[in-house]
């Protein structure tokens, strides 16, 4: 599955983001699909995940109450709906599907199988 991110931007705190992730095939063999992201200087950390078997997303504490994950299954596109934007968001937002990952593995990075390039997101104060 080739993945592509899009829909970052510069903005300012305070405001919102919807990056989107678009599927060039099919998903039906993919059981899990997430958002990483990766600050300067920092290493590539977990946002938020979807179960596609069934289950509410998974956010990572930082963002939970601010981001919420969705998926439009007709479109193959997964959204990551971010309000509330700080300067601490500031990161390369990834997508990633993974296709052999098990379900106590959602939020780890290495057992995704496929990674969209990636989308800037730049909130200054």
């Amino acid at each position: 599955v080739q993945l592509q991110a899009s829909g970052g931007g510069l903005v300012q705190t305070g405001a919102s983001l919807r990056p989107s992730c678009s599927a060039s095939a099919r998903t039906y063999n993919t059981r899990a699909m997430a958002w990483f992201r990766q600050a300067p200087g920092k290493e590539r950390e977990f946002v938020a995940a979807l179960w596609l078997g069934g289950g509410n997303p998974r956010y990572t504490d930082s963002v939970r109450g601010r981001f919420t994950l969705s998926r439009d299954r007709a479109s193959n596109t997964m959204y990551l709906q971010m309000n509330n934007l700080n300067p601490e968001d500031t990161a390369v937002y990834y997508c990633a599907a993974g296709r052999t990952i098990i379900l106590s593995q959602i939020t780890n990075q290495n057992a995704y199988n496929d990674w969209g390039q990636g989308t800037l997101v730049t909130v200054s104060s």
